[in-house]
């Protein structure tokens, strides 16, 4: 791993991988879009102050109100769609349903693409996943058990499709160019979630909730076909790439394993210390990520006092912070490698403290400015920036140390992953019941 990579180029933005990088960053952008999707609806979908006359939804009958207003055929047409009566933990299970399904997937989906190949791994989840979002409103009509039911498949289908990716990167990344291809196509899920927080209240305002789901849905079906027509496991197989290109590539990854092998080494991977190192990275980063993304806005609303369509705007900078970051330092990783200023372990060690470090430092800062609305925004907006830094780091090792078993191994790293989220959020919620503020736990999650 500590052997420097060749430093011979090759065709750069205008090649076929670069494309795929694209449509990979459009794929986990539409995944993040449908899976917060209804973190968004969810404040329309459910009226506290309305009586129900049903456990699960009824028709909103009275538009008296509407009458005198100029805009009343916007209002009506969003009280057309249905209220429920879905209590606060209720609204908990189905938020979290989806966080199982994915937990349920990330391991086999992660080996099955190593076999299978991961065009058709991906592509169905991606498939299935669009297809359940658009379901969504008539499930929510069919009833409570049904989104359950949905959300989770849907986290399962997503599963497939987070794992998967790891496979293609394998065979079509040199090793020169891994840390710009994969974060051009993970910075898709931070652009996906800047573009949600700002467009998904506005398109419930304008054409009523269900339209976020389908508009959503309706894109990920887009970039299906998209996927299944330009995505190829294998650049030997493609039907468009250059020799040029071809030759590229295939001559990069010409100390790399290409043993046809399909037995996992479980036994090597336990006593394998960097692979610990690994989990134990994207155990410490997904933590504090969690609380951030969870409680973002209700730190922003509750400690900075913001409005609910200002808290909006302002929760959705951060992403872009991130989504800019991730690939800045994708392309500032790979320069490093190229110019043979740093070793490679040197740049994945680097980018893999710089991205739990900053992030740190900063929520420990947030208590004592919480005085300047100034700093506190930067901060906050630098959080999730400065953390996607580890994609250049910990989150792509598994490509260096083994790539063979890339995506099994990320199956099990996001693992570790969403268990430091479902303990930092549900310890989060209990300080704050007992602390009573946000804050104090911010400072606490940096350590």
């Amino acid at each position: 791993m500590d052997k420097k990579p060749t430093t011979r180029k090759g065709p750069h933005f205008c090649s076929l991988r670069y494309g795929l990088a694209l449509i990979m960053h459009f794929s986990n952008f539409t995944m993040i879009t449908q899976r917060v999707s209804l973190s968004i609806a969810i404040i329309a979908m459910v009226n506290s102050t309305q009586l129900y006359g049903s456990a699960n939804a009824s028709k909103e009958a009275h538009w008296r109100d509407t009458l005198n207003n100029q805009s009343s055929s916007i209002k009506e047409l969003n009280t057309r769609a249905s209220v429920y009566q879905w209590s606060p933990e209720t609204q908990g299970i189905i938020f979290s349903s989806i966080s199982y399904g994915i937990i349920m997937t990330l391991i086999p989906s992660g080996y099955l693409a190593g076999i299978l190949g991961a065009k058709h791994m991906l592509g169905t989840g991606l498939l299935v996943s669009s297809l359940l979002t658009l379901f969504t409103p008539l499930a929510a009509d069919l009833g409570v058990i049904l989104v359950i039911v949905i959300r989770t498949v849907q986290g399962m289908a997503q599963g497939m499709a987070w794992t998967g990716q790891f496979t293609i990167w394998a065979k079509w990344a040199p090793p020169l160019e891994r840390s710009k291809l994969t974060s051009i196509a993970g910075s898709g899920a931070a652009f996906g979630s800047f573009i949600i927080l700002c467009v998904g209240g506005l398109i419930s305002q304008a054409l009523g909730w269900p339209f976020i789901f389908y508009i959503f849905g309706s894109t990920g079906c887009i970039c299906c076909l998209l996927w299944f027509t330009v995505i190829y496991d294998d650049p030997l197989k493609h039907p468009c790439i250059s020799a040029k290109e071809k030759e590229y590539i295939v001559s990069s990854l010409t100390q790399q394993s290409s043993s046809p092998r399909r037995s996992v080494p479980i036994k090597a991977m336990v006593r394998c210390l960097p692979l610990w190192a690994i989990f134990v990275g994207f155990f410490s980063h997904f933590w504090l990520c969690t609380i951030i993304i969870t409680y973002l806005p209700t730190y922003i609303s509750t400690v900075l006092h913001v409005n609910i369509r200002d808290s909006g705007v302002l929760s959705s900078l951060p992403f872009i912070a991130a989504s800019s970051c991730t690939i800045l330092g994708g392309q500032l990783a790979d320069f490093l490698l190229s110019r043979n200023l740093l070793s490679l372990i040197a740049v994945r060690k680097l980018f893999s403290s710089l991205g739990l470090l900053l992030p740190s430092l900063c929520a420990v800062a947030l208590p004592f400015v919480a005085s300047s609305y100034v700093t506190t925004i930067i901060l906050l907006i630098l959080i999730p920036g400065t953390s996607n830094l580890c994609d250049s780091g910990f989150i792509i090792n598994t490509l260096d140390v083994a790539p063979r078993y890339a995506s099994f191994l990320m199956g099990i790293s996001r693992g570790f992953g969403l268990i430091a989220g479902i303990i930092s959020s549900t310890t989060t919620g209990f300080l704050i019941s007992q602390v009573g503020h946000v804050i104090e736990h911010l400072q606490m999650a940096g350590f």
